[in-house]
């Protein structure tokens, strides 16, 4: 089949840290199953499967760090096809077999046609399902699977966490006496500083131990709360859905990692502003749009909704920024290899501060095609994850347009610098009230700045000019958004 390769991340990665494998040799994988953990210089993300087959071989220990394009693990269409094992890069030794002490591999499996290997294995359970299973403190070998030929089901993993959490409420996994229930990144920072997970009380599914919750026992956890659960991140409110996303991160005593890390995360995104500046030709334009219509309508659908679901002003302000770079697509896409590759879809990249400092711009994938609501949600989604270190490979390199939100925190507008590949960033203001003339009336209205940087090499300001127009455009329509 082909090996599992570490994957490029963003334009400024060049390396990464394996963090924690989520499968192990036997499993069976489907292109775009998570499988790995991977720690960068920005942030620690999930990593999912290029291939679809059986895992042969880890390739890369937990905790070495390698440059992108390195293989880490062999997949085949069946647990053994006789295929060469791939080169395995120094001081990276395999792991497969290692349970056993290192013991010779038993003889191959005879091969058999991917569909009829997994039907062999009744109560096989995916690597996303057995992360859920991992997170939820739930041991999947003791669940009864009710899909396709016995495999464990999500739900069959979350209906088994309902009772485990009832009957082991101090976080330890009865079925492993002395484990407790934790996150990688929990153990990891229990190990470094000597500590015993079992001192502490978790406050994560099912009473798992947290990093925050480390943090919080030994006096170094961040003034401002834990990063909520993903269904409730950002405030619903009239101040902005990205009130939160944006929120700087308040002072806190930080411990020595966390302070590395965000000198790393600095680092990196200091040198990619730098070579965006000094190779990608940068125009800047800037437009006032009356918000007159967009928020008297917003306003006149938020009085018949439950506050939880009310919409926001910056909601209409990203799916408007998605349908004009449609429509635009000079200011959609990458330059690559001397040219411009325009993106047939709309993956807009949002940026997210996060709590220890440092900004990473995820993207929402197919943002045009969303309506406001989901596009809501899924920011709320997409920030909660940022935050606790768990975003995508795909979230994190595939944005084709980027957009900068200041307003929330009273900035009138702000003129971005491009993120390379892509070749245009928007910059959002607060909505305020300022003196308008319509129709020869003078009144008062809420208006917002956008401002548009753009790459001389694919549009000029005649086409930076039309992007700014149809946004203005769809915000006067907002009920056609």
């Amino acid at each position: 089949m082909g090996d599992f390769r570490m994957p490029s991340l963003g334009a400024d990665m060049d390396h990464g840290k394996m963090v924690e494998w989520l499968v192990k040799p036997g499993d069976y994988v489907h292109r775009g199953d998570v499988v790995a953990v991977v720690d960068t210089d920005k942030t620690v993300m999930d990593i999912e499967s290029f291939e679809e087959g059986v895992v042969a071989e880890l390739l890369v220990d937990i905790g070495a760090t390698v440059p992108i394009g390195t293989p880490l693990a062999r997949i085949t269409a069946t647990p053994d096809d006789g295929s060469p094992a791939a080169e395995r890069p120094a001081g990276t030794p395999g792991l497969a077999g290692r349970a056993a002490g290192g013991a010779a591999p038993g003889p191959p499996a005879p091969a058999a046609p991917a569909e009829a290997a997994r039907a062999e294995h009744p109560g096989a359970v995916s690597p996303p399902v057995r992360h859920l299973a991992h997170v939820l403190g739930v041991d999947p070998a003791t669940v009864r699977g009710t899909g396709r030929h016995g495999a464990v089901t999500r739900s069959d993993v979350e209906r088994a966490a309902v009772p485990a959490a009832a009957a082991r409420p101090d976080g330890v996994d009865a079925g492993e006496p002395g484990r407790v229930r934790s996150s990688p990144r929990a153990r990891r920072l229990a190990a470094e500083r000597g500590l015993d997970l079992a001192s502490f009380t978790g406050t994560g599914p099912g009473g798992a131990v947290r990093e925050e919750d480390v943090l919080q026992a030994v006096g170094a956890a961040p003034s401002t709360p834990a990063a909520p659960p993903r269904e409730a991140v950002l405030p619903q409110d009239a101040e902005g859905i990205e009130a939160e996303a944006k929120k700087p991160p308040a002072e806190s005593v930080q411990p020595p990692e966390g302070r590395q890390r965000e000198a790393g995360l600095r680092r990196a995104v200091g040198a990619l502003m730098s070579k965006s500046k000094q190779t990608i030709p940068h125009y800047y334009l800037s437009s006032t749009v009356d918000l007159a219509a967009a928020v008297a309508w917003m306003q006149s659908v938020n009085l018949q909704r439950p506050v939880s679901s009310r919409l926001v002003a910056s909601a209409l302000l990203l799916k408007a920024t998605a349908l004009a770079a449609k429509t635009v697509p000079e200011v959609n896409g990458f330059y690559l290899d001397d040219g411009f590759r325009p993106s047939s879809s709309v993956h807009l990249g949002v940026a997210v501060a996060l709590r220890k400092g440092g900004i990473v711009a995820p993207a929402i994938h197919n943002a045009d095609t969303l309506s406001v609501d989901e596009l809501m949600d899924g920011l709320r989604d997409l920030v909660g994850r940022a935050r606790a270190g768990r975003l995508q490979r795909a979230e994190m390199a595939d944005p084709t347009i980027t957009v900068t939100n200041l307003g929330d925190l009273g900035v009138d507008s702000v003129f971005g610098v491009i993120y390379p590949p892509q070749v245009a960033m928007v910059g959002l203001g607060r909505v305020m009230e300022q003196p308008w003339a319509h129709n020869g009336m003078l009144g008062i209205r809420p208006v917002v700045t956008a401002t548009l940087s753009a790459d001389h090499r694919v549009s000029d300001g005649l086409r930076g000019a039309r992007f700014l127009a149809r946004l203005d455009e769809l915000l006067q329509k907002p009920e056609e958004l």
